[in-house]
């Protein structure tokens, strides 16, 4: 059965000034859950946010959070994260030395848990551990900065691990984050994607609400 599409926006690209007007403005114009970047300037070169924001976002609205840690090493942040209240946790392989444990550790807590792969992570890395994602994320850009353009092999990558989710018969949601904007999004989603991560095409926009309609109506439309 096809899932539902998720908008999730990025508040990497919000105004931090106002992070919490613009999370409020953005999830009423019809955003599905909040996209939530952790930046270590070690396994990324940026350094961002961290769990006192996710914990402070939480404690005032009642929106999903899908945490993506982009830190090295990865363990010792999760519960952080998972006591400010995130509903997802995310991290790249190549930050764990324990894939397995690590999965289990975010799950521990009652999140949710997903791996996340970038451009040149080999599809390798989710055998044996299908049965503990919710969620698989490709990045369409290299991790760390905002407003990348999205890489076209993402598309193929999509399409195998739309396969490996729909022969699991598992319920693992499939995340695009990079380069992600109305003008791609039904390509994105025509190669199996169902969640849909977004900053710069949707926050600093004048209407967001109109942005968010746009990108459903060609999800809809399949344009």
């Amino acid at each position: 059965m096809k899932q539902s599409y998720w908008i999730a926006p990025s508040i990497l690209s919000a105004d931090f000034f106002r992070l919490g007007e613009e999370i409020e403005t953005v999830m009423e114009a019809g955003a599905d859950i909040i996209h939530f970047d952790v930046m270590d300037n070690h396994y990324v070169p940026n350094l961002t946010i961290g769990p006192l924001v996710c914990k402070s976002i939480t404690k005032n609205v009642s929106y999903p959070v899908d945490v993506h840690l982009m830190v090295e090493p990865v363990d010792a942040l999760v519960p952080m994260f998972a006591e400010a209240g995130a509903s997802y946790i995310t991290f790249h392989p190549e930050a764990s030395k324990h894939v397995d444990r690590t999965l289990q550790l975010i799950k521990s807590f009652g999140v949710k848990a997903g791996l996340v792969l970038n451009p040149a992570t080999p599809l390798s890395c989710l055998d044996y551990v299908m049965e503990r994602l919710d969620i698989i994320m490709l990045m369409s850009v290299n991790p760390g900065f905002g407003g990348q353009s999205f890489i076209p092999s993402t598309l193929a990558k999509l399409r195998q691990v739309r396969r490996l989710i729909d022969d699991s018969g598992l319920d693992i949601r499939l995340e695009v984050d990079g380069g992600v904007k109305a003008d791609n999004i039904a390509e994105i989603a025509d190669a199996g994607a169902d969640t849909f991560v977004a900053g710069s095409a949707i926050f600093g926009k004048p209407d967001y609400k109109k942005v968010i309609e746009d990108m459903r109506s060609r999800l809809d439309s399949g344009i």
